[in-house]
């Protein structure tokens, strides 16, 4: 019988080099991946899945300041007789405006704010405002009948937004 030959003997240890290699491997394959999932989270880096789409980016909100509203007192006109039938629309309105100074300023001029939304309402048919194509557009008929100046040498109003806040037709 051969004598076995003991098992250290058989596995030579690795070269010092090789462990170098092996070691400088390793260190960047983690700080690859680190660096690649510092990239793929931050909020700043471009390589993330969505970005890479060509669709839709993200955009940041803008800081601006809180909406103002003017609230309108009701509003109750007779409209137009339509195919011979009177109606009546009640309706509440408020305003989004540029700031306080808007506000204040269509408050300042309420006469002539109320004659100009009252003289667009009563000239309306029953049916020309029952769809919300036709609030949708009315709604805008107003916004431009308060954007115009209160008075020559003015500037003009800065409304945003006509928003109806009661909506009623009634058959008289």
């Amino acid at each position: 019988m051969k004598a076995a030959a003991p098992p250290d003997a058989a596995v030579k240890p690795p070269s010092k080099k090789k462990a170098m290699i092996g070691a400088a491997v390793a260190v960047l394959a983690l700080g690859g991946g680190g660096a690649g999932w510092f990239f793929m989270h931050s909020k700043g880096g471009d390589d993330t899945e969505e970005s890479a789409k060509p669709s839709k980016k993200k955009k940041k909100p803008k800081a601006h300041a809180a909406p103002v509203f003017a609230p309108l007192e009701v509003f109750t006109v007779n409209l137009q007789p339509d195919g011979g039938e009177e109606s009546m629309l009640q309706t509440t309105i408020t305003l989004e405006v540029m700031g306080p100074e808007q506000a204040d300023l269509i408050k300042a001029h309420m006469p002539k704010v109320r004659s100009r939304v009252l003289l667009l309402l009563s000239a309306k048919k029953a049916s020309d405002v029952k769809t919300v194509e036709g609030k949708n557009k009315l709604a805008e008929e107003i916004l431009e009948a308060l954007k115009k100046p209160f008075g020559e040498n003015d500037e003009p109003q800065e409304v945003n937004e006509v928003m109806f806040t009661q909506f009623i037709i009634q058959p008289q």
